[in-house]
């Protein structure tokens, strides 16, 4: 299979599924303000998550599930002025579209309308299924979510590794073909065995996006604050940090608080 890249001045959903097809991975990662996008977007990536992960990284909250769909329209309305060529997806957070296809739609529909976004992500496979289809019926291009579902994590009660038994790894196989039957443009894979993301990327035309998933992956995503080191709690086996910039950025904070209280800042030069 060709592994030849492609230059994209702006990526699609149809690019996705090129890049699958022409044997190229995708590289997705979050950003959730305008500075970090612009950056990110800069790199090459090639999808921008708007994720609700933004509730942890930037809210601090333990989990996922207390952002809302105004805070998640704010972060991406933020990140979609800094993108030229990355396409850019955002959660429905929690509460927003599991009661009701209806209110599904509506979510995706204000994310659509007041951000400017370019396409939605829904956690879970059959049980999500109505709300998926009123949101492709109304020509928005979904991604999906399987495996550790993190806005269902009270129902798992952990951040373990999914689909380790066959059970649920056959259930996770046949939601990645309804998704796909279903319309959607590629779905993430989080935290389950490489094995089984090799056997669900193998038996769908459409994209996989691993987290935490293995290399069978058609691409992976990774948490923008994590590869960067700016958290330094959070150690999982998957994550591969970049830098350190818990600790760069200390102790330039403290080299400066050091130049203001010795007066060494601003100098003569520094001021008008």
């Amino acid at each position: 299979m060709s592994t030849a890249k492609k230059e994209y001045k702006r990526v699609t959903v149809k690019s996705l599924v090129d890049m699958k097809k022409n044997g190229e991975k995708i590289s997705m990662l979050t950003a959730y303000d305008y500075s970090m996008a612009k950056i990110v977007d800069a790199a090459n990536v090639d999808v921008i998550l708007v994720g609700d992960s933004a509730s942890n990284v930037m809210a601090g909250h333990e989990t996922t599930l207390p952002i809302t769909l105004d805070q998640m329209i704010y972060h991406a309305s933020s990140v979609i002025r800094a993108v030229e060529r990355a396409l850019v997806v955002v959660d429905i957070p929690f509460g927003s579209y599991q009661s009701d296809p209806k209110e599904a739609l509506r979510s995706a529909i204000r994310i659509m309308k007041e951000s400017g976004a370019h396409a939605v992500k829904l956690e879970g496979g059959i049980e999500i299924k109505e709300s998926v289809k009123r949101i492709l019926n109304a020509g928005i291009p979904v991604m999906g979510h399987l495996g550790l579902t993190p806005q269902s994590i009270y129902k798992f009660g952990t951040y373990t590794v999914r689909a380790k038994e066959d059970q649920e790894a056959d259930k996770l196989l046949e939601d990645a073909k309804l998704l796909e039957k279903l319309g959607c443009f590629a779905i993430v894979l989080e935290k389950i065995p490489a094995t089984l993301t090799k056997k669900v990327s193998e038996s769908i035309s459409i994209p996989t996006i691993g987290i935490g998933a293995g290399k069978h992956a058609d691409g992976q995503v990774l948490v923008i604050h994590d590869l960067l080191g700016m958290t330094h709690e959070f150690n999982p086996r998957f994550l591969r940090r970049y830098m350190n910039l818990y600790e760069e950025m200390g102790q330039a904070i403290s080299h400066y608080v050091t130049d203001v209280k010795s007066r060494d800042f601003p100098s003569d030069e520094e001021q008008y």
